[in-house]
């Protein structure tokens, strides 16, 4: 079924990273201007779809694992783009029908898609919160997140690719600190982040076309990447590039790191 087009008064001629990402794994919710802005970074970085395949199902094997095997039973997943199934709480609720699951981004659009397509099990429950990750306390005190989610109870929160939308400046560490705080012993997180490290030409032509297109970005070093699980117990393999982080013999197995250049790694909270 093709998904409702949002409110007109939602359009935007303007990129927007959530919807460039979507043309990348071959979605349809996207205007011309995100498809013009994900054609330039294709021509940079030719396995970005590749790469973007890869970093979702990074997504489902973690997400599959905190249900399996560390009693997860809910899940915050800021920076949700656009839905591509299955989704988070499509893997969450196979393992677990009553899990449940709240959704944050700060576009409108996305959450227009979001709240249409994505229904919960009739046992779990989903929940859609309009909110900036700058401000997590925004997101941690939204009434649809406070209804949904028992913050006295393990949570898992997912932040995959999008902490490279924010730049030192943004203090991106206070800010994941801050949301793990909330949250009590036994929680977990999961994050993934694109890297320099292994092409640095390529990625300073795609910072260049993010940064001028509007949308300030800042790709880390594994090094940096780490700081964001300090005081935190890594699982296994710890921090790897994300389709080497325990592969399940799909195709992304075979891909070079240069391909992919995305770290990932999950930890749980003691």
């Amino acid at each position: 079924m093709r998904p409702p087009r949002p409110p007109k008064e939602l359009s935007d001629k303007k990129a927007h990273s959530a919807r460039m990402y979507d043309v990348y794994l071959g979605g349809k919710t996207n205007y011309p201007a995100d498809r013009q802005a994900a054609e330039q970074v294709k021509t940079v970085w030719p396995t970005v779809q590749i790469a973007a395949r890869a970093n979702r199902s990074f997504m489902h094997r973690a997400t599959g694992v905190l249900a399996r095997d560390h009693g997860i039973r809910q899940w915050l997943d800021i920076g949700t783009g656009i839905p591509t199934e299955p989704n988070l709480h499509q893997v969450a609720q196979s393992i677990v029908p009553q899990a449940h699951v709240v959704y944050a981004d700060h576009d409108e659009i996305v959450l227009a898609y979001a709240r249409a397509l994505m229904d919960s099990t009739p046992e779990g429950r989903t929940a859609y919160v309009q909110g900036d990750l700058r401000h997590p306390q925004d997101i941690l005190t939204a009434p649809d997140l406070l209804d949904t989610l028992d913050l006295d109870q393990p949570v898992a929160l997912s932040l995959n690719a999008v902490l490279h939308f924010m730049t030192d400046d943004d203090r991106p560490y206070d800010i994941v600190a801050t949301l793990l705080d909330a949250l009590p012993s036994g929680s977990a997180v999961a994050l993934s982040h694109c890297t320099p490290e292994f092409e640095p030409e390529t990625w300073a032509g795609i910072a260049d076309i993010y940064n001028n297109g509007g949308t300030p970005v800042q790709f880390r070093t594994k090094a940096e990447f780490e700081r964001f699980f300090d005081g935190l117990d890594l699982l296994e393999p710890g921090i790897t590039v994300c389709h080497r982080w325990r592969p399940d013999g799909g195709p992304e197995s075979e891909l070079t790191d240069g391909a992919v250049s995305l770290w990932g790694g999950v930890a749980l909270k003691p």
